[in-house]
């Protein structure tokens, strides 16, 4: 029985219009899809996916630090007394835009806690991201970190006007949270998209976004408040990353054999290059080999290095900028990032000579990641020693800073790459590792910095930069001794599961398996 009576002389009729409706209109999905197919087979995927990883990098820290110089403004500045030998005078007279008189009354240990409250998240999703991403890929726990970060952004204004400090280091804890499965995400969808041979200019490319997303932010900051007030900063950075949610995830995807638009000559390319160290289809995490690898633990190391100073700059710099060498809103964005400019520009030179060194042969791959993470590690921490001692000669501390922060982009074809050096197969696990704990370095180092400058003074920075430089001395030294440029063994899934028979055997009291040789004879 019909559950709709139509009148007999209809019912073909209706049916046949339906059914070439239908067909049109799948015919004209399927043309659109072939177009769209042969335009994009022409662009090679990986490219796409490093412009988009770049943008990925670029947002996170838009978001992040635009908060570091926006809180010189919002807060009552502080009035320097019986330090006038130790101060700056300003640079220059008062103008047009904000007043810069500021709102709050939050004392530099307030501060400090706002500043490093994100990262009290950041460290705390970095494992959890890296494993989901590996095991379900990075596309979704990239973008929907990203995604939620920006949500937050769009209401630090709001969490500032009803919580005060309380409901500020509230919400940067939960950015924080967000933003922590992006490095541990991005790692594994490098190990899928990036050869070798490409490694440490794709690598660069993508990581070199926080050096322009710096310097974006800190730009853009400084004349919208300039212009206008501190709360259309975060209007306009959470628009921004939510709009590059939206193309993200609409054209990258976890791999290529998930890609519908990838040529068959790119995929063959890259399974080419990546079959030996990528697997599909890999054991579970390692975790003894891993946290008992020397070459990891080097890493680490570099990376609390690396990311002691680097925080103490991003975090810092525009204050030491405001209050010390009393820059105006203005030309304290402007200044701010001109030093990441630099890095950005040496980040993307440098890692083009080292793949080509690699490539060449003439210096090893272990050797070109220690040479490029001694470059980003000495050379930053000296000139920073010599800015604080030029006092308030601006031009000349400006100058020195900027050379410091240039050297720090060799840091990208150093050390930054090198965990998908080490292991491929888990680079996602390792990244959340490295950059995690790393990340511990953001909640120290502005609860240091408030600490030891509640004056703002230059003596009193001196002290900061010299902790920066010992630490970077430090942690090069154990990166030197025990970094490894070459796949360890347990990246190997044949590797991980004769291991586990041997432990099998081991515990059941058996005779240990003779290890075939490589002519075929035991």
């Amino acid at each position: 029985m019909d559950k709709v009576s139509w009148p007999d002389e209809k019912r073909p009729l209706l049916s046949c219009e339906w059914r070439r409706k239908k067909t049109r209109q799948g015919y004209l999905y399927r043309e659109m899809l072939s177009a769209w197919k042969v335009c994009c087979v022409r662009v090679q995927q990986r490219w796409v996916f490093a412009i988009m990883g770049f943008l990925a990098v670029f947002n996170a820290y838009t978001m992040r630090i635009c908060l570091s110089l926006a809180i010189t403004e919002m807060v009552i500045p502080l009035e320097s007394h019986n330090y006038t030998d130790d101060t700056c005078s300003y640079s220059d007279t008062p103008s047009s835009g904000s007043s810069g008189a500021g709102t709050y009354d939050w004392d530099e240990y307030t501060q400090g806690i706002i500043l490093s409250s994100f990262f009290w998240g950041y460290v705390i999703t970095h494992l959890p991201g890296g494993i989901l991403a590996e095991k379900f890929g990075g596309k979704y726990a990239l973008s929907l970190g990203i995604l939620s970060t920006a949500v937050f952004t769009l209401l630090t204004p709001l969490a500032v006007q009803l919580g005060d400090s309380t409901g500020l280091i509230v919400l940067r804890f939960l950015m924080g949270l967000g933003e922590g499965t992006t490095y541990p995400a991005l790692n594994a969808l490098l190990s899928k998209w990036t050869p070798p041979q490409e490694r440490s200019v794709i690598g660069s490319l993508v990581f070199a976004g926080a050096q322009l997303g710096t310097v974006f932010a800190t730009t853009t900051t400084g004349f919208i408040i300039h212009y206008f007030s501190w709360p259309p900063v975060f209007y306009v950075f959470g628009s921004i990353a939510i709009l590059w949610f939206i193309i993200f995830t609409i054209i990258c995807y976890n791999n290529p054999n998930e890609h519908p638009f990838v040529s068959e000559r790119e995929k063959k390319f890259l399974h080419g290059f990546m079959k030996e160290h990528t697997h599909n289809k890999v054991p579970a995490v390692p975790w003894r080999h891993i946290m008992t690898s020397k070459p990891l633990w080097a890493l680490i190391f570099a990376q609390i290095g690396h990311d002691w100073g680097f925080f103490t700059m991003i975090t810092d710099l525009p204050k030491y900028m405001s209050s010390v060498l009393k820059f105006s809103i203005k030309n304290n964005g402007m200044l701010s990032s001109l030093p990441y400019l630099c890095m950005w520009l040496c980040s993307v030179l440098s890692s083009w000579l080292a793949d080509w060194i690699i490539v060449k042969g003439y210096i090893s791959r272990t050797n070109v990641r220690k040479l490029g993470t001694t470059i980003a590690s000495v050379g930053p921490g000296l000139f920073i020693i010599g800015a604080s001692y030029a006092g308030c000669d601006r031009v000349t501390v400006v100058i020195l800073f900027t050379l410091g922060m240039t050297l720090m982009g060799a840091f990208y074809p150093g050390m930054k790459v090198n965990a998908l050096d080490l292991s491929p197969n888990y680079s996602g696990t390792l990244m959340a590792l490295v950059n995690g704990i790393g990340a511990f370095t953001g909640i120290l180092t502005p609860y240091i910095v408030g600490v030891l400058t509640p004056n703002q003074t230059v003596s009193e920075w001196r002290l900061v930069f010299w902790i920066v430089l010992g630490v970077f001395i430090i942690t090069n030294i154990v990166f030197i001794l025990y970094a490894s440029g070459d796949v360890q063994p347990w990246n190997s899934p044949e590797f991980l599961i004769n291991d586990h028979e041997e432990k099998r055997r081991k515990a059941a009291g058996e005779e240990p398996q003779a290890t075939p040789a490589k002519d075929g004879t035991q």
